[in-house]
């Protein structure tokens, strides 16, 4: 009999530690699971902050900065021809392309992107001396429309403007110029550079159109 319950005993002490191990492992199962549903859930709420992180600041292919350093690229390979040109037709056609490409890209910052980058980061310096160099470059721009390759100082010109416009891009593109201060500030880049696609749509279609017209005239006059 004294067997018998000390069996009995022996076997309620090892259910009972069995017992035991089985709820220590529920509750260690249960709290990683709970762990890793919180880091889940962190992890999903820093994912969607920097989702709209970069859905402000211009992660889109079309964002403002990049629509605004492709028009200085195209510019650039504008010049390039220009100065490889070995015919008056063909300088007069590039100095066209030049004079619309820059008209339009000058007029969508103006419009668009200057006001809302004042705005944004109270920078009167960097926009006030942008501002200045888009007047400069547009008298240039204006005097070189009126004129054809055959005139005097008509290379010089386009020269000069060529390199007006590559100190501008410099400025603008540099570390700590315009470009990189907006990217740092509130702006919607990404908002801007769809408002900014669509006025540039626009600005391009009325050009070609002006200078349709004017080709047209010049044909007419001949």
């Amino acid at each position: 009999m004294a067997k018998s319950r000390n069996a009995k005993k022996r076997g309620r002490s090892s259910s009972a530690r069995a017992s035991g191990s089985r709820s220590s492992t529920m509750r260690a199962r249960s709290t990683r699971g709970a762990s890793a549903r919180k880091a889940s859930g962190l992890k999903s709420a820093r994912g969607r902050s920097a989702g709209s992180s970069r859905g402000r600041n211009g992660s889109g292919r079309e964002n403002a900065i990049v629509l605004l350093k492709s028009d200085h690229r195209e510019v650039e390979h504008l010049f390039g021809e220009f100065e490889r040109a070995g015919s008056n037709d063909q300088k007069l056609q590039l100095a066209g392309q030049i004079c619309l490409a820059l008209r339009t890209h000058t007029t969508i910052e103006e419009e668009i992107f200057y006001p809302a980058f004042l705005a944004a980061t109270r920078d009167e310096d960097k926009h006030h001396e942008a501002e200045v160099e888009h007047a400069g470059a547009k008298k240039l721009i204006a005097e070189i429309e009126g004129m054809s390759p055959g005139d005097e100082y008509y290379g010089a010109k386009v020269k000069v403007l060529s390199e007006m416009i590559r100190h501008h891009v410099k400025e603008e593109e540099k570390p700590g110029g315009m470009f990189a201060e907006a990217r740092k500030s509130h702006m919607d880049l990404d908002d801007l550079g769809q408002r900014m696609k669509a006025r540039k749509r626009q600005l391009e279609d009325e050009g070609h159109g002006s200078r349709l017209r004017g080709a047209t005239k010049t044909l007419l006059n001949a």
